[in-house]
């Protein structure tokens, strides 16, 4: 499973000389697989707005699109509805996220058994926040103490697909960036078949992390997890509960943006092109973007890296 992590040969430094020598992402021929993650909507209007957004990505053929699960199962309805329209009325394969946080091991087992009987075949296990901010998480009495558990437990249910969680710039509460990977290869050797990373703004960051991940016999697959930036303010806060770093320049790009959303969008979709063309420049062709149930940055940047609608790219290719 090597090929996951491929060495900076000799192509990819061509490649990195083509991106510097040409315009940016002239000529990409759209390899990269992507996948979109979305919350499940709490009103008729966002129900909508996510809709909507399906329906604009699922030309894209993403490899799948998942569906997050509030703290201690507070959206668990609202997700299995929305992972099952998904899976009913669209051709993406859908994923469902579950968490261990205030659940037992038979309430986890209800749940993951209702997702294989509505056909839905890939998990995104997750240990899960606490559901009071800044709290430390506490296993449930009789639930799963960690991602890795639930993953294995998962695995004696049902043959899932199962993607787990991984931190470029290590999870806050990890003890330091080793224990932190030790804690990635228990949940992969456990059955998971890759690891999705939180967001980061630069490419450095995840460079960083998938050498040292090869170096702790890590050789699962490794997505990066993109966050085009829409909201600043959000986005810090996000960043201070999973470890990630806002770049100084960043957050002068944005500044003084708040009255001027056409602007701001337009840097946000920049930004986070920019740093999949340098993901893409290392060999990277994975990508999975946390849209925050909108479609247009992260259509724009999958446009971008050549993603064409299906049969527009054949057509394009005939």
């Amino acid at each position: 499973m090597t090929d996951h992590i491929p060495p900076l040969g000799l192509s990819q430094l061509e490649e990195a000389k083509r991106a510097i020598d040409t315009p940016l992402f002239a000529g990409l021929n759209g390899d990269a697989d992507v996948s979109f993650e979305f919350f499940p909507p709490k009103s008729e209007k966002m129900e909508k707005t996510l809709w909507d957004s399906v329906i604009t990505l699922e030309p894209l053929a993403p490899r799948f699109v998942s569906v997050t699960y509030g703290a201690g199962g507070s959206t668990r309805e609202r997700t299995h509805a929305t992972v099952a329209r998904i899976a009913k009325e669209t051709r993406i394969p859908a994923a469902a996220h579950l968490t261990c946080v205030d659940a037992s091991k038979a309430e986890i087992a209800q749940v993951a058994e209702a997702y294989w009987e509505s056909g839905i075949r890939h998990i995104v296990a997750l240990r899960g926040d606490p559901p009071a901010e800044g709290a430390k998480f506490v296993p449930h009495p009789e639930g799963y103490a960690s991602a890795a558990d639930l993953v294995a437990g998962l695995k004696e249910i049902a043959p899932f697909e199962i993607s787990v969680a991984a931190y470029p710039e290590t999870h806050p509460e990890a003890n330091c960036p080793q224990s932190d990977l030790d804690n990635l290869k228990r949940k992969l050797d456990a059955g998971a078949s890759r690891a999705i990373t939180q967001f980061f703004f630069t490419a450095e960051a995840f460079f960083r992390f998938r050498e040292e991940a090869t170096k702790a016999g890590i050789d699962a697959e490794l997505v990066p997890g993109i966050l085009p930036v829409s909201n600043v303010a959000q986005t810090r806060k996000f960043a201070g509960m999973c470890g990630a770093e806002i770049p100084g320049w960043m957050n002068d790009l944005f500044e003084g943006l708040d009255d001027h959303p056409a602007a701001r969008q337009l840097i946000a979709a920049t930004v986070a092109a920019e740093l999949c063309r340098k993901l893409y420049a290392g060999g990277v062709r994975q990508f999975h973007f946390y849209t925050l149930n909108r479609a247009e940055l992260s259509y724009a940047i999958c446009h971008l890296l050549g993603k064409r609608p299906e049969g527009k790219a054949e057509e394009k290719a005939a």
